[in-house]
């Protein structure tokens, strides 16, 4: 019996040990860069305009349920991403929306996801622009903005240049809580170019991923594939030019500075675990350590936001509405709802 139990207890051991050491997925089938092979949570359409001149096309999606016993609501969502992601990332959030009636509408802006990667000038302004043209060819004259990450400073823009467009404004972990060009040097885009060459190994960028979160799920593993697969492509190099350029957009552009000028109800989501910032590997570590205090950042930024409300989640990392739905979409929701 001692025996048994003993090979038992090693045969537990051996599984054990193999878990922990078990390799990660090799991505070796590549993606192009326009993401044509990759499944959206809804069917994806596509908006054709020009930027400096450039014939470019505008992926995203148009959510509409249809209800038998109730009505939808009249409102219409705009969900704008971040910087390391793409429209399909929204989906449990376009579900919550769509279910309360909202229409749903989730651009990939130009240079990311399954949108157009022009070499271009990057600006806030420009893809707030896009945004509000993708907005006229639906006839939608106003909406509510809800922006992540990098999305949350397009957000910011695009409420300042179209207040009148703009019914309300949901800020969820936005970068540019703060000007990292007062800590962080300039680089030029050819170096970030170069870096973003280099940037192919998977199972670096899944450590860099992993820092948006308290806790690793494997769904997350998505985002990784992606990378790794697009970077197999033979037009890679497109994408790095147009990944630099957008960096560089986050760094040149800071929002920060117009948060008293915002004119629209505001609610902002902060996970209190993110310490999401730029400037990793540029600068030293205790520099880094003084950057992306979310829990500050946070505050200081609904003191500054006329009449805005602050919602803290705690135990929760830079993407709420995948690391805890159920506590962003009750605050968004609660937010969103009209008022008696």
């Amino acid at each position: 019996m001692k025996k048994l139990i003993f090979c038992l207890f090693a045969i537990l051991i051996g599984v054990a040990a193999t878990q922990s050491t078990q390799a990660q997925p090799a991505y070796t089938t590549p993606l192009g860069i326009a993401m044509e092979e990759y499944t959206y949570p809804y069917p994806v359409k596509f908006f054709s305009l020009k930027n400096e001149d450039e014939p470019v096309r505008m992926a995203y999606m148009d959510v509409q349920f249809q209800f038998i016993q109730a009505p939808p609501r009249s409102g219409v969502i705009v969900l704008l991403h971040g910087k390391n992601f793409y429209g399909s990332y929204w989906g449990n959030t376009i579900n919550a929306l769509a279910a309360q009636g909202y229409r749903v509408i989730v651009p990939d802006q130009i240079g990311f996801g399954k949108s157009s990667k022009p070499d271009i000038a990057y600006s806030f302004d420009l893809l707030a622009a896009n945004t509000a043209a993708l907005l006229d060819e639906l006839k939608i004259p106003k909406a509510a903005i809800i922006g992540h990450s990098m999305g949350g400073m397009l957000a910011v823009r695009f409420a300042r240049n179209y207040p009148t467009r703009t019914s309300q404004l949901v800020l969820e972990n936005p970068i540019g809580l703060e000007d990292y060009r007062f800590k962080i040097p300039p680089q030029s885009t050819e170096e970030l170019f170069q870096a973003e060459l280099k940037n192919t190994d998977a199972d670096k960028y899944r450590a860099f991923l992993k820092r948006y979160f308290v806790k690793w799920d494997d769904s997350y593993e998505s985002f990784v594939e992606v990378k790794a697969r697009t970077a197999l492509s033979g037009e890679y190099s497109r994408w790095a030019k147009a990944s630099a350029r957008t960096y560089q957009m986050i760094y040149q552009q800071p929002v920060r500075h117009e948060f008293g000028l915002i004119k629209v109800p505001t609610l902002l989501v902060i996970g209190q675990s993110d310490r999401t910032t730029l400037g990793r590997g540029v600068v030293a570590e205790e520099i880094l350590k003084t950057m992306g205090q979310y829990p500050q950042l946070g505050k200081s930024a609904a003191r500054d936001i006329p009449g805005s409300k602050l919602v803290e989640l705690v135990n929760v990392g830079h993407i709420p509405h995948l690391e805890s739905p159920q506590k962003f979409h009750q605050a968004l929701l609660g937010f969103l709802k009209p008022k008696k």
